[in-house]
């Protein structure tokens, strides 16, 4: 062995022996804490009996049956306006497939006194006047002029609620 290891060794001991008779009063005071410690529980609550609930689902309708989307349907509209309604079931007019960005007012002429507006949507060309359709939220062409035709339309706000909305088409100038 080394010889400053044989010299401490000694003191080591002599530290570790001093340590162990030192926490005496230590012990004595946890051993009393634990004697006056008495902890209280409160007991625990009894369980409730069940009780079982009867349920008779017989004259009721299933949660996912077809039958339940369909009164979910109905429901929601009796609850529409009556002129929401009237739009939803009249005859759709052929510019109504097209949203209002996909038609082009090309022109406009009178026959007869009634002014009339040329739209363009995909590759055909329409004639329409005031009270006619156009666009894919029920737009009722309210005016003609020759350089744009306007239109009111119905559409949902952030509430659910219908509300009419302006548009206009704008006269588009030939690029030939």
């Amino acid at each position: 062995m080394n010889a400053l290891v044989k010299r401490s060794l000694p003191w080591f001991v002599l530290l570790l022996a001093g340590c162990g008779g030192q926490h005496q009063d230590l012990r004595a005071w946890m051993s009393q804490q634990r004697a006056q410690l008495h902890p209280h529980v409160q007991p625990i609550e009894p369980p409730k009996p069940y009780k079982a609930a009867s349920y008779t689902l017989a004259d009721r309708t299933e949660p996912f049956s077809p039958a339940k989307l369909v009164s979910g349907a109905r429901q929601a509209m009796s609850q529409l306006s009556p002129a929401l309604l009237a739009q939803m079931n009249r005859p759709k007019q052929p510019l109504e497939q097209y949203s209002l960005d996909q038609i082009q007012m090309v022109g406009s002429l009178k026959i007869g006194g009634v002014q009339y507006a040329l739209l363009k949507a995909g590759k055909l060309l329409y004639r329409v006047h005031v009270g006619e359709y156009a666009g894919q939220h029920y737009g009722r062409i309210t005016a003609i002029t020759e350089s744009e035709v306007d239109l009111q339309e119905l559409v949902q706000d952030a509430t659910g609620d219908w509300v009419p909305h302006r548009a206009t088409l704008q006269l588009q100038e030939s690029s030939q």
